[in-house]
């Protein structure tokens, strides 16, 4: 329990004034070291800090501001169903890696949902209103107004994924953080190619995410003459793998093996194999991306996925976004990770 002041009532909420009479120094010291401000010599700081812990000080939010003209807060924008960020594991961990980060720079996260145009509205007037210091965006689509309101009031902003396509002119000169989709897609289909499978599928994301388009690249980039109707569109959810695998059959029946691009579309195709009385790995090898654990070690049998470290590129973002805050280059280029085939049973 704090000890109270000698000064104030035992209810009473400690000042500013009874942490400087502690540590005995001016109120002046006291309000920089508390609320960040530079220029005080560390055996003064050591003080403070002393009385701030012995008396339960708590800073004021307000006047922190002033000093450090940070809100300590940062918004973590996500342009997606607010049903879908639940279901995912995917949203789930990534923003894990950005709450795990924040705290050690004792900012709060912001969590701003985007599920609709008319949403644009809404995060465009908070962001005008300088309630938070950056922003950390993530699942962008070609389509997004999201790019743009940050370039107007020219927010600090770090991405998680590419934002656009390579040369184009909606890719934005700012620090993103990104595994190696392609070059993880080619693993995937290498490895069908490996256990001598002749004719790989593909159930592909949404075509408006840089992520799903790198991985059809990749897709393609093993099976340079692969047949287009072995190609199948999803949207990165369980039922979207499977209404793409039941497409596949009708039309591909011959198929025996699959590439899904994320562990959820992968899951809905394994259930519509065994509904079609296929066996996996027997008859239909299957492939899926992210190692998503909830996902990839609990289907039946458990999956051949892609891995990326959704948790530590959540955490990258966060420490290229206050590295551009604290003054540092706000040009960074692309940080890409890199991605691990990480064998099961399905294939």
């Amino acid at each position: 329990m704090p000890r109270p002041t000698p000064d104030a009532p035992h209810d009473a909420r400690p000042t500013l004034e009874a942490v400087a009479a502690r540590a005995g120094v001016s109120r002046a010291t006291a309000s920089r070291v508390v609320n960040g401000g530079a220029g005080v010599r560390q055996p003064l700081v050591d003080q403070v800090r002393k009385a701030v812990d012995e008396l339960g000080y708590i800073p004021n939010h307000a006047a922190r501001t002033l000093v450090t003209r940070r809100n300590g807060a940062v918004a973590v924008i996500i342009d997606e169903p607010e049903i879908r960020i639940f279901s995912d594991p995917f949203f789930s961990q990534h923003i894990r890696g950005i709450s795990r980060e924040l705290i050690t720079y004792d900012a709060q996260l912001v969590l701003l949902l985007v599920e609709g145009s008319g949403d644009f509205d809404r995060v465009t007037r908070y962001l005008a209103g300088g309630h938070v210091d950056g922003v950390l965006a993530f699942s962008l689509h070609t389509d997004d107004e999201l790019p743009a309101v940050i370039r107007r009031f020219r927010v600090p902003t770090v991405y998680g994924g590419r934002p656009g396509r390579p040369g184009a002119t909606s890719e934005l000169a700012v620090p993103y953080v990104d595994c190696d989709n392609r070059g993880g897609a080619r693993e995937a289909v290498r490895h069908l190619v490996s256990l001598g499978r002749r004719h790989i599928a593909h159930i592909a994301g949404p075509r408006d995410q840089t992520s799903a388009l790198d991985r059809i690249d990749g897709y393609f980039d093993v099976l340079p003459d692969g047949d287009p109707a072995l190609v199948a569109d999803g949207d990165f959810t369980a039922e979207g793998g499977a209404r793409a695998m039941a497409a596949l059959l009708e039309r591909r029946p011959d198929l025996d093996a699959v590439f899904a691009a994320n562990d959820l579309m992968a899951s809905g195709a394994l259930r519509v194999l065994r509904e079609h009385g296929r066996r996996v790995p027997q008859d239909v090898a299957l492939v899926g991306f992210d190692d998503m654990e909830s996902v990839a070690e609990t289907t039946d049998p458990p999956l051949t996925t892609v891995r990326q470290d959704v948790v530590s590129m959540g955490r990258l973002m966060v420490k290229l976004l206050m590295d551009r805050l604290d003054g540092g280059a706000g040009d960074a280029g692309p940080v890409i990770m890199p991605t691990q085939l990480i064998r099961r049973a399905s294939a």
